[in-house]
This record gives C-alpha cells, sequence and structure tokens, in this order.
C-alpha cells in the first residue's frame, strides 16, 4: 500500500491540489481512517469541496500564459508539501505515516521534474503546449482516482 504514497506524491508532483482533494475524498468517505491524527482535517465534511475547487482552478490555471514554471521555488515547494501530506495520509493508514511523507515527498519531485520533461517534449510533438497539458491533467486525474480505488 505505501507504494500509492509515492504514486498520490507523482500526482502532486503533475497538479500539486490533486493529491490533497483525491486523498481528502478518500478520507471523507471512509476509505482513509485518518481519525485521531493530525491529518484527520481531510476527512472533515467540507475539506474535500475546498480542495476540488482548487484543483479544478490549478486545471484551469495550469493553462494560462502567465501561470509560473512548476520549477519556480514556490510551486516545486507547494508540490512537495502537498506530495509529503498526501504521502503521509496514505501511510497513517499502514502505520508508517513518515515513511508515507518521505514517499509522498519523493514522488512530487519526481512527478515535478518528470512532469515538466513530459510536458515540454509532448508539446514538442503536438507543436502546441495546449494538448500536452491535457494530457498531464488527464494522467494526474487518472493516477489519483487509480490511488483512491486501491485504498
Amino acid at each position: 500500500m505505501l507504494v500509492l504514497a509515492l504514486i498520490i506524491g507523482f500526482v502532486a508532483g503533475l497538479r500539486a491540489m490533486m493529491a490533497p482533494a483525491a486523498i481528502a475524498w478518500a478520507a471523507s468517505t471512509g476509505l482513509l481512517q485518518l481519525q485521531g491524527s493530525g491529518l484527520a482535517f481531510l476527512g472533515w465534511r467540507f475539506t474535500p469541496w475546498v480542495f476540488t475547487i482548487l484543483a479544478a482552478g490549478e486545471l484551469v490555471g495550469d493553462q494560462l500564459p502567465s501561470t509560473p514554471s512548476r520549477m519556480a521555488p514556490a510551486p516545486f515547494v507547494a508540490r512537495i508539501v502537498t506530495g509529503g501530506v498526501s504521502g503521509a495520509a496514505i501511510g497513517y493508514v499502514t502505520g508508517a505515516p513518515i515513511l508515507g511523507l518521505v514517499l509522498g515527498v519523493i514522488g512530487a519531485i519526481l512527478g515535478t521534474v518528470g512532469g515538466a520533461r513530459l510536458r515540454a517534449l509532448l508539446a514538442a510533438t503536438f507543436g502546441s503546449d495546449r494538448p500536452a497539458a491535457l494530457v498531464e491533467d488527464a494522467l494526474a486525474i487518472g493516477l489519483s482516482m487509480m490511488v483512491v480505488a486501491s485504498l
């Protein structure tokens, strides 16, 4: 199950808010039991909605030319934080929240760097960034759904 922490971290590297949105939905529906932990807030009634709105905003904002590179310090750190928190939530369920956090951070770094390279390659192949961004969106959504379905 800890491999899911790495994968959800990778998702955070692709789309920073997608990972906590998926984890919040899993927690709020009882797939992740986070009660009694510092991450219990992820299962609160409104948390998944808030993260879903943030994730949707990120999907739209990612299409704008003014959006900063994910490799810039602030977006990179945000992806590491959301990947780590999301990984820790998965790790908590297995009794290894620190290992989950570390795997989430590693996944976020891999997703950030790998996602940037993949997107650049796809944009060059398509001759446009928009289809590359949409492929990346689909990958992030698909991986998030796979993680939640595997919990």
